[in-house]
């Protein structure tokens, strides 16, 4: 009896802790209470905020990169209206074709407009960059220099565009250079213009004779009527030695030491004087304008493509010169443009131009070269100092030698090329000045021809003139625009005859 209500007991106590237990939570294992949680959806949800963060990170830097490439490159032809499309450069050899600009009338409205000076990149010497910039086939532009900066593009020219420009230079006719080279054992001259006595120039310039100049003296009396008599460099050198003294005046011993160091350039530092700028050669001048052969059009066009600049300065620009050397014909080293002072003014904006400026200059932003024939021998175009570390004048005499006279020193120079019919060279003559547009002239930019030894050379020059002064080019163009203006005005008054019925100019 005692057994049995013992097992009662504990069964009641056994079924009071198993409901115990199942009442209350905190008698449970711990793992049996926690939520299920997804691990996988967590993993997920980070995942896709780091690829977003690297994403939009991603864009920004493609956002960043084009506009760097807008800003650095410039956008173009800034020129409302302008019809020139800029050439399509592709490092990979990939790049669209843009049609060429269609000839036709200037766009006179757009001469006012502004505009920038973008510039092609270098990169590095041996640099390939591709280009559409004819129809039926790629070019390649080759960098082979960075001081100057300059490109080589084989095939710029056909076969057929180099007859046609040389058959048109020798239909229009040529004319033998002015500057010559003497002959062997005459001592080469040096004179002004004017032959006057140091003494005679100075009374001449003393207009109140009072035995001292100034600089007011000197600007008046610096030109002749057909021309400058004093070259810019000897007038800057008179200028220069004019504002060193503390007077500011010159006596006549002072303006002969002057004087003479302006003739003689070069002597009193190195001992050794440079040889004047000589060449030999025949040339003429086409004009590339509306009326003109289409050849001479469509190379203008391909210019303005190649060069992205804009249209106007291409059309305000100097004609096509062509130039034939035949024969031990040559040119010494020179620079095509001329450094800015204020007492010079450029040829081309002269309309527009200060009147009291001394003299004029040639002001190229950038020369385009087109080898229209091949030589056998010799005729190389030589760059002397082509990225050379540091440029300085006096180093352009070494062991008593003039590099700048192609005649002796041309094999010394430290870039040769050899003239290849159809192919173009293209370097710029002045550094940007920072903010896009033209700055100093770029002293590295020297250049002449080797004698030729055997067979003939033909070349071509295109210039893009543009006035460091931004202001003086837009006086100009705004001048340009109005004068274009008023004259079709006339022309549609009167009726005349269009461009085909009259006689233009090659």
């Amino acid at each position: 009896m005692e057994d049995e209500m013992e097992e009662n007991l504990m069964q009641r106590e056994e079924s009071s802790d198993s409901g115990n237990s199942s009442s209350s939570p905190f008698n449970s294992p711990l793992r049996s209470t926690r939520l299920p949680i997804q691990r996988s959806n967590v993993c997920s949800r980070a995942y896709f905020v780091v690829v977003m963060v690297f994403f939009h990170v991603y864009i920004l830097n493609v956002i960043a990169l084009l506009l760097y490439v807008h800003y650095n490159n410039g956008p173009g032809d800034l020129v409302s209206g302008n019809r020139a499309s800029s050439a399509s450069v592709s490092e990979s050899g990939s790049s669209l074709t843009h049609p060429a600009p269609p000839s036709g009338e200037l766009h006179v409205e757009d001469y006012s407009q502004s505009f920038s000076l973008p510039r092609i990149e270098g990169i590095r010497v041996g640099h390939v960059q591709h280009l559409s910039l004819v129809s039926d086939r790629m070019l390649e532009m080759k960098t082979l220099s960075l001081k100057p900066l300059l490109f080589e593009i084989p095939g710029f020219l056909s076969e057929e565009e180099c007859r046609v420009v040389v058959q048109l230079a020798q239909l229009k006719g040529l004319m033998g250079s002015q500057t010559t080279a003497p002959s062997q054992g005459h001592e080469e001259s040096n004179q002004p213009l004017l032959s006057l006595s140091t003494e005679e120039v100075f009374s001449l310039l003393d207009l109140n004779q009072d035995g001292l100049l100034q600089k007011q003296e000197i600007v008046s009396h610096s030109r002749s009527r057909d021309g400058t008599w004093l070259s810019p460099d000897n007038l800057r050198q008179i200028l220069t030695g004019l504002e060193a003294c503390p007077t500011e005046m010159l006596n006549l011993e002072e303006f002969r030491r002057v004087y003479d160091m302006s003739q003689h350039p070069g002597q009193e530092r190195s001992g050794k004087r440079r040889t004047q700028f000589k060449q030999r050669n025949k040339h003429t001048w086409l004009y590339q304008g509306s009326g003109s052969h289409h050849v001479l059009q469509t190379l203008r066009n391909r210019v303005t493509s190649l060069t992205r600049l804009p249209s106007t300065l291409v059309e305000l620009s100097e004609p096509l010169q062509v130039i034939r050397y035949e024969h031990g014909d040559f040119s010494n080293a020179h620079h095509d443009s001329s450094p800015s002072h204020s007492e010079t003014t450029c040829a081309h904006t002269r309309l527009a131009g200060n009147t009291s400026a001394l003299t004029e200059v040639s002001c190229r932003y950038l020369t385009v070269l087109f080898y229209l024939s091949s030589v056998e021998e010799g005729g190389e175009t030589t760059f002397p100092v082509a990225d050379n570390r540091t440029y300085d004048e006096q180093a352009l005499i070494q062991d008593g030698v003039d590099l700048t006279d192609t005649q002796e020193t041309c094999g010394r120079g430290n870039l040769r090329l050899k003239p290849t019919a159809g192919t173009a060279l293209l370097w710029y003559n002045h550094l940007s000045d920072g903010r896009g547009w033209m700055g100093e002239l770029d002293e590295y930019s020297l250049h002449g021809d080797c004698p030729v030894k055997r067979g003939v050379k033909w070349v071509a020059n295109s210039w893009v003139n543009v006035d460091p002064d931004y202001q003086q080019q837009a006086r100009y163009q705004r001048l340009v625009a109005q004068r274009h203006q008023a004259k079709s005005g006339i022309e549609e008054h009167y009726q005349p005859l269009s461009h085909s019925d009259l006689h233009q100019d090659l």
